[in-house]
């Protein structure tokens, strides 16, 4: 794999900090340029870069280098149910989504930048009660093949699981059921924590597909599990 130009910068960080201590409209729009320039560019440009190497691991995902309606998310809160009223994100957040998806409950890889937390995250976040359900009943008919991809040495080594779980059981399972912990989840998603400095780093793309690579298995079955190819 070539050797990829530097995306973002030390001043990323610098910008996200600064907007967090600034997040009103008036300060934003006086700094839209800057957005531009540290934010925004260089992010498409990452997923321009991502969308070269993407293939190599699965043909159903996608990077889409979009300023409105792509891979980026936008840097606009939404403020409508939330008590925060401050109206701009200030982290980065790149969705690579399944050919299939239409919103980010589906299978998809994630890059999340900010100055308080950066990771790489992948699998199900917050899927739809039947989405939910029919990974339920894969584990249940299935728990050779999930046990084999959550322990799969690469994979443990790299990442930990995450998100919300049911304080009990759900309905239909038994509490006794020995995948009980992960028949809990409302989640599917696996986490793994990077340094800031990976994320100015030369090989950025590089080194996020090899990530991306040690969860394979993991994602092949979720894809599986709600009847979506992988390969």
């Amino acid at each position: 794999m070539p050797e990829h130009p530097l995306c973002f910068t030390t001043d990323t960080f610098r910008f996200l900090r600064q907007l967090e201590n600034n997040n009103n409209r008036a300060w934003f729009n006086e700094n839209k340029q800057r957005y531009e320039d540290l934010i925004r560019s260089p992010s498409l440009k990452f997923i321009e870069e991502m969308g070269n190497e993407l293939p190599s691991l699965s043909p159903r995902f996608r990077a889409i280098p979009k300023k409105v309606g792509g891979s980026l998310m936008r840097v606009y809160r939404d403020i409508r149910y939330s008590k925060d009223k401050t109206p701009y994100k200030i982290n980065i957040g790149i969705n690579f989504r399944h050919e299939a998806a239409k919103d980010v409950h589906a299978p998809g890889y994630f890059v999340h930048i900010s100055n308080s937390q950066c990771f790489i995250g992948l699998g199900i976040w917050r899927p739809e009660s039947q989405t939910l359900k029919q990974i339920r009943e894969c584990l249940d008919h299935n728990p050779r093949a999930w046990l084999a991809a959550k322990n799969e040495k690469s994979f443990s080594d790299t990442y930990r699981l995450g998100g919300n779980s049911l304080i009990t059981q759900p309905r239909g399972y038994d509490k006794d059921h020995p995948l009980i912990e992960d028949l809990r989840r409302k989640d599917f998603i696996a986490i793994c924590d990077l340094e800031k400095s990976m994320i100015i780093s030369d090989d950025l793309v590089e080194r996020s597909i090899e990530t991306f690579s040690k969860a394979t298995s993991f994602m092949r079955y979720l894809c599986y599990a709600v009847e979506m190819p992988f390969d």
